[in-house]
């Protein structure tokens, strides 16, 4: 049994993919289980991974069903002691895995997590998102309000697999309600307070890119606050959590392709917000927001602010 299978989906990546991989095959911790999963790129991208002789690499090629499905297909083959989530895009640092695999085996650790850097592929951001000591989410719920990406971060694959943890597969930003119950079902989580994971940001990137799928974040959202419903322990910073990526979405609508669908969108959005947290403008994401919570608590100001910048 490898000590950690690293899944990678992929679809369309021949820019990135050779350096995602490269720095996976060069770690210092070798006990690796490389598990590639391309959902039906029609790009170069099969043509670079098969370049790749490494016999830790497991690749696997399926017609285009999403990322999360693809996720959920990388987990149902992987037979590491612990599960580590890479898009194609990102890469790692060359320790990364023999330090987050070291921290989770000393702890007794179900997950942990490690800072990262934002790659703008012209300068670099160190992200971090703050210290804490081995934990529940019960104990700390802070953990739910910075850590909803699900790479940078190792998991026991018991963890996930006997939850029967799963990726949404039928919506976009599917990766929130997976990380949440992740975090809520381990018994311990760690952190690691040094940057291993580089978080490629570019324009094409799917956190970049607003389009009809923009709605799918509502259904998110809500997926999210049913699972959380009778958590009280959490019932605070799920209301902020909702506060911040509804008003952070309808802000994005600046750059949406399709003028009509970003008003329509920030109407659902403001209605969805008005349902759920009545009270949302008086909710504490606001505190440290400075003028642009003037914008962003008010669906009039936010149109306008949209329409100055769409076309």
């Amino acid at each position: 049994m490898p000590d950690i299978s690293i899944i990678i989906p992929v679809y369309n990546g021949e820019k990135y993919i050779k350096k995602c991989i490269d720095s996976v095959i060069n770690q210092t911790k070798k006990e690796l289980e490389i598990i590639i999963i391309n959902d039906g790129s029609t790009d170069n991208t099969e043509n670079l991974i098969k370049e790749y002789k490494d016999k830790r690499i497991k690749y696997f090629k399926n017609t285009n069903h999403g990322i999360g499905y693809t996720r959920n297909y990388g987990i149902s083959k992987s037979t590491g002691k612990y599960i580590m989530f890479l898009d194609s895009d990102d890469y790692i640092e060359k320790t990364a895995c023999e330090k987050l695999f070291n921290k989770i085996e000393k702890n007794n650790l179900d997950i942990v997590i490690c800072d990262f850097y934002k790659d703008y592929e012209t300068s670099i951001e160190e992200i971090h998102t703050g210290s804490f000591n081995d934990s529940s989410l019960k104990d700390n719920p802070n953990i739910i309000t910075e850590y909803l990406s699900p790479w940078a971060k190792l998991y026991s694959s018991k963890l996930i697999k006997d939850n029967k943890i799963k990726f949404v597969e039928d919506l976009k930003y599917e990766d929130a309600p997976f990380v949440i119950e992740a975090l809520d079902k381990a018994n311990k989580i760690g952190k690691i307070d040094e940057c291993l994971n580089y978080y490629v940001i570019h324009n094409n990137s799917e956190t970049t890119v607003r389009d009809i799928k923009c709605f799918d974040i509502l259904k998110i959202i809500d997926k999210i606050r049913k699972y959380t419903k009778n958590k009280d322990y959490l019932k605070d910073k799920i209301d902020k959590l909702t506060v911040r990526i509804i008003t952070n979405y309808t802000i994005q609508q600046r750059v949406q392709s399709d003028k009509k669908v970003a008003m329509k969108f920030i109407d659902e959005a403001f209605a969805y917000l008005k349902k759920e947290v009545p009270d949302y403008k008086n909710n504490k994401y606001f505190i440290n927001r400075g003028y642009r919570k003037i914008i962003e608590k008010n669906k009039l100001l936010t149109k306008l602010y949209c329409r100055l910048y769409l076309k």
